[in-house]
């Protein structure tokens, strides 16, 4: 079954400032935040040494902006994950696909690299892997996508067969060439599949329980045609 969404439904769906979800992603690890401090620090210093060398006098405007600097590492997952939201909602035209899930595999993938020393005082480099989800899901018609993510426990509950749900962007408007996935969620156990979270979970159901509804009172329609009607 494929959908189309209208361009607000896909805006809420996708919003433009980054959601709780996407901060916490783009948070990151240790390492993303010791960066961001030192990126605030040197921002900050650099800011002060301007206007001490610029004025003699300390300027309102440098003041906000060194403050602004100075909290780039609270604010910054915030801009990254706008930024990623910005190049998703470029998509003019999207839908709603459901369909099932034809197979679930966990596979090892090198998601960075470090430099060791072994005991013989020789550099080695290391590779980091983790362990990832991949999820086939496809319907009647032929159309098929392949889902990845890190693995986490709850995955646990995913099977063949499952319903999955997800929102598909294109450039055409009849949704004919699918350039784009969003997370996968699976309404009969209730999980999520993603790397990115892109969409707004909350609205997300709303909008599945809004095209059941719809799906209900028209059930001469066939069930993996096109629907006529934009949500």
């Amino acid at each position: 079954m494929l959908v189309p969404l209208t361009r607000k439904t896909f805006e809420q769906l996708v919003p433009l400032i980054a959601t709780s979800d996407q901060y916490l992603y783009c948070w990151g690890k240790f390492p993303d935040v010791l960066k961001r401090a030192l990126i605030s620090a040197v921002s900050v210093l650099t800011i002060v040494l301007i206007n001490v060398f610029a004025s003699d006098d300390a300027d309102p405007l440098f003041l906000l902006i060194g403050i602004t600097a100075g909290l780039y590492w609270l604010w910054g997952p915030i801009l990254l994950a706008s930024l990623r939201n910005t190049e998703f909602r470029r998509f003019p035209y999207s839908g709603l696909w459901q369909g099932r899930v034809l197979d679930v595999y966990i596979t090892e993938e090198v998601v960075g690299e470090e430099e060791n020393v072994n005991q013989k005082g020789e550099l080695i480099i290391v590779e980091n892997l983790e362990q990832r989800i991949n999820l086939e899901i496809g319907d009647q018609t032929g159309f098929r996508a392949e889902i990845k993510a890190p693995l986490r426990r709850h995955h646990q509950g995913i099977s063949r067969g499952q319903v999955a749900v997800i929102l598909v962007m294109s450039y055409q408007q009849d949704l004919g060439r699918i350039a784009k996935c969003s997370d996968v969620y699976l309404p009969t156990v209730n999980l999520w599949v993603s790397d990115y979270p892109y969409l707004r979970k909350d609205v997300f159901v709303d909008v599945i329980n809004q095209v059941r509804s719809s799906h209900r009172k028209n059930k001469q329609r066939p069930l993996n045609n096109m629907e006529s009607r934009s949500i």
